[in-house]
């Protein structure tokens, strides 16, 4: 059979390509208020753009996708726009203690009159 030969990954090429694609994201993301950076729906083509730019630099040096050094310089251009993103975490809290007896007993209510007339009707199966 054929051999195939493996191509090395040239990950010189690979970093020397990589900050084009940053620069371009950098000047796509100008356009965006850095008000909505957080907001991904304001800027998903221009991430989307990136990312396969990433892509395709990384497969023009016959390097796989994502790699360490890809993932390095993604992570950069992730801290210098969104190092202010961070997801707010829920806090719960109980309802107030009338609404929560309220809806407590509500259904042991229910169940307790379903007992009731389950029993009563039980009783007088004799009648019906």
């Amino acid at each position: 059979g054929a051999r195939q030969q493996a191509e090395l990954c040239n990950e010189s090429l690979m970093l020397e390509k990589l900050p084009a694609c940053g620069k371009f994201f950098e000047e796509m993301m100008k356009k965006v208020d850095s008000k909505k950076w957080c907001n991904l729906t304001e800027f998903i083509m221009y991430y989307d753009n990136f990312t396969q730019c990433t892509e395709r630099e990384a497969n023009n040096a016959s390097c796989f996708w994502p790699n360490p050094l890809a993932e390095g310089f993604i992570t950069g251009i992730h801290k210098q726009f969104f190092s202010n993103c961070t997801s707010e975490k829920v806090h719960w809290e109980d309802p107030p203690d009338e609404i929560l007896i309220t809806l407590i007993l509500i259904p042991v209510m229910l169940t307790c009159a379903m007992i009731t007339l389950v029993v009563w009707c039980s009783k007088r199966s004799d009648i019906l």
